[in-house]
């Protein structure tokens, strides 16, 4: 009975495991927006905008911010503030879109697309300027924007 259900669970994980590899073809195989150099410096090679200078740092219409290379839904306008660091700062991302991981230097988390994996920024947490005590630094050049339709 005991070798029986290590078999089925052996089975089971090579099931899931043969899922997540086709997943992982799927999203290899995935169409992007074509970038200029100064785009994939950012996005692909996890570079930094000037800060201050990106389109949407003072930006405040209302609408959704995309990423630049696979237009995946990555932040709404209403999670969007100020935090005079030169850079659209948001406290709040839409569920799923935002992979974090720690950078290699061990002080910095880096935030990527759930998606495509383009590099947007980096995420502070205790900083105190909002509710929410977080803040999404990013790069603009890694973001798109879809106003809201009008009423």
């Amino acid at each position: 009975m005991k070798r029986k259900l290590i078999g089925i669970l052996t089975f089971l994980s090579m099931i899931v495991n043969a899922q997540d590899i086709n997943k992982q073809k799927k999203d290899t195989s995935m169409k992007f927006n074509e970038l200029n150099a100064f785009e994939k410096s950012v996005i692909e090679g996890k570079g930094t905008e000037r800060p201050f200078t990106g389109i949407y740092y003072k930006f405040e219409e209302k609408g959704t911010y995309l990423c630049r290379k696979c237009n995946a839904p990555l932040y709404r306008s209403t999670d969007k503030f100020d935090a005079h660091c030169g850079w659209p700062s948001f406290d709040d991302e839409i569920k799923g879109a935002v992979k974090r991981t720690t950078d290699s230097d061990g002080r910095r988390t880096e935030i990527t697309c759930a998606k495509c994996g383009g590099h947007l920024g980096h995420v502070f947490i205790g900083e105190g300027l909002t509710s929410k005590n977080t803040r999404h630094c990013v790069n603009s050049v890694s973001l798109n924007f879809v106003a809201d339709p009008k009423k």
